[in-house]
């Protein structure tokens, strides 16, 4: 989902409740595997805070037994699908309805920064460079570039008006791609835009952490790109996670998260412990009717389109023994 030249908007479903707007989202992954091989999925989202699951379905084709299929919950709270997948063809798709706030996202430009003193323990992972998000690199310049900002929301705004302002949206960038290497070649993606956001909020002691999800077209026009996932950031000011977007840049309705982690590592919706060959792709996230159900079938690809960007996988193989 990207910014540019559009002619139209998303007509305006029915709301049953003002304040909350339903979505329904999904995907539809398909691979080719030379022999079984396990694998995990980072693909579902769960209740929090402002955000339901009203319904949910997950398709497997071929059909496995239960011995090959599981779930748990990582570390950073995210629901883990665990699938020993077999020779040949494998398809999963999972559709769901979400309900979310159907207000922007907010902007409290007052508030205060946090003190590292002050931080609870749990958050000081989020202030450590990781695989992606190289802020040792980057700290001399976060700290002559935003450093005379007030500490706290606008010091994140900031950042965030820096990227928007000087990355080009485009291919490029690959899935070993890290943030300073991203804001060296001047050209990003989504997933650029948030490991960036983290770097810099790292590098000025304020936690950060990355986030991936749906991110529908509601209000806002639409340019024809294909649908996918999304990421953005969030940063720990005055005591809760706060949402940015250096991507867009303008408070948006509608997310769906899907999970958080230290970078995209920790969110990648496909690792494959094995030579797993992702063939196809396609993803949908759209505000439906308040009262919408959960069809029987999911979307056609006339009504979600086709993904482009797969960075969202991780292979294992080369760890493999045996």
């Amino acid at each position: 989902m990207t910014d540019g030249e559009t002619t139209s908007l998303s007509p305006q479903p029915r709301r049953r409740n003002p304040d909350v707007l339903r979505v329904r989202a999904g995907f539809e992954f398909e691979f080719e595997l030379s022999y079984a091989t396990p694998m995990l999925f980072v693909v579902e989202p769960r209740d929090r805070p402002g955000q339901r699951i009203v319904a949910q379905r997950r398709e497997l084709s071929p059909d496995l037994p239960l011995a090959q299929t599981s779930s748990y919950m990582d570390a950073f709270g995210n629901v883990v699908w665990r699938v020993l997948a077999p020779p040949g063809r494998l398809r999963i798709t999972h559709d769901l309805l979400a309900d979310v706030p159907s207000r922007r996202d907010p902007v409290l430009s007052g508030l205060p920064g946090t003190p590292v003193e002050r931080l609870p323990d749990e958050l000081l992972q989020y202030l450590l460079p990781s695989r992606y998000v190289d802020s040792d690199l980057l700290t001399p310049e976060a700290w002559q570039r935003f450093g005379s900002v007030p500490a706290g929301w606008m010091q994140v705004q900031a950042i965030c008006d820096h990227l928007h302002g000087t990355l080009r949206y485009g291919a490029g960038s690959t899935s070993a791609t890290t943030a300073s290497q991203a804001y060296q070649s001047g050209v990003a993606v989504c997933r650029d835009f948030a490991h960036l956001g983290v770097a810099y909020c790292r590098a000025l002691n304020i936690p950060a952490r990355y986030v991936c999800g749906y991110l529908p077209d509601v209000g806002v026009p639409q340019d024809g790109r294909p649908m996918d996932f999304h990421a953005w950031f969030e940063a720990w000011v005055d005591g809760a996670w706060r949402t940015f977007d250096a991507r867009h840049n303008v408070p948006r309705a509608g997310r769906v998260l899907i999970a958080t982690g230290r970078d995209a590592s920790d969110t990648a919706f496909n690792t494959a412990f094995g030579n797993a060959r992702l063939v196809h792709m396609r993803v949908w996230a759209d505000e439906v009717d308040g009262d919408a159900v959960l069809p029987a079938q999911v979307p056609t690809p006339a009504q979600a389109n086709h993904s482009t960007e797969l960075a969202g996988t991780e292979s294992r193989e080369g760890e493999m023994h045996g």
